[in-house]
């Protein structure tokens, strides 16, 4: 199977996209260790996906905790083969000159300085063994700018900056990087608006509807594979078409 043999972690596993990525991922034969932190919706993940998989409780914007996170998943699972770097935040919604300092930090904390941390914890081990694959989840904010939520856009383009700065430095030790580009995705988040808010968002998409977890666990898990073995550096949108085209 794709995973056989191979360690994930994945943070932002206890629901929506990360959830499914974990699903995808143990039913590929890969073993999983889950980071978020609710932890009882780690532990009843983890339950369901079975022996192969494990869970830590850490919140990702301390970096001290994180490390300390990623050093236990490495030492109880094995060598970490894929880290997914799928934890983030939306942040406050302020015209830039009303956004409050204590806001920007918590952004960036979450949605830039944790994966940037993560990988500077992880890349090395990749390096020495000779591969490895880095996934972040950017947003359709990655590519484009957003009114009202400066933050939130300044931390998803810099997340796809990063992406493509590590593929540039670990290329050569046989490292890939990439950046993820969910586009209306049906998560919590979305099941909790208005049903005519819903269908608004809906309308924007080319395909006429929103997206589902799983269809974007599935890129995920590819790009996580050694099946993408010459991908790298990449930005890959999994949105209906939303980037790809201009609707008139």
């Amino acid at each position: 199977m794709r995973h056989q043999g191979r360690h994930i972690v994945i943070t932002g596993a206890s629901s929506g996209i990360g959830r499914a990525t974990a699903e995808r991922i143990a039913a590929e034969g890969g073993s999983v260790t889950l980071m978020a932190r609710r932890a009882d919706r780690l532990a009843d993940l983890a339950a369901t996906l079975g022996p192969q998989a494990r869970w830590i409780a850490v919140d990702v914007a301390d970096p001290a905790a994180s490390a300390a996170a990623l050093d236990r998943a490495a030492a109880d699972g094995g060598p970490i083969d894929g880290l997914f770097l799928n934890a983030g935040i939306g942040g406050a919604f302020a015209p830039i000159e009303e956004y409050r300092p204590a806001d920007l930090a918590q952004v960036l904390a979450v949605n830039l300085l944790a994966p940037f941390h993560a990988i500077a914890r992880v890349l090395p081990g990749m390096k020495q063994r000779g591969r490895g694959a880095i996934l972040i989840t950017g947003s359709l904010a990655s590519e484009r700018g957003m009114a009202n939520n400066a933050a939130y856009v300044a931390s998803k383009h810099g997340v796809l900056g990063l992406a493509r700065a590590v593929a540039l430095e670990a290329a050569p030790s046989g490292v890939r990087s990439n950046c993820i580009i969910p586009g209306f995705i049906d998560t919590e988040m979305f099941a909790a608006l208005p049903s005519d808010a819903l269908a608004h968002i809906a309308a924007q998409v080319p395909q006429q509807r929103t997206g589902r977890a799983g269809e974007l666990a599935r890129v995920a898990s590819f790009l996580l594979s050694d099946e993408a073995s010459h991908v790298t550096g990449q930005s890959w949108a999994v949105d209906g078409g939303v980037l790809g085209t201009l609707r008139i």
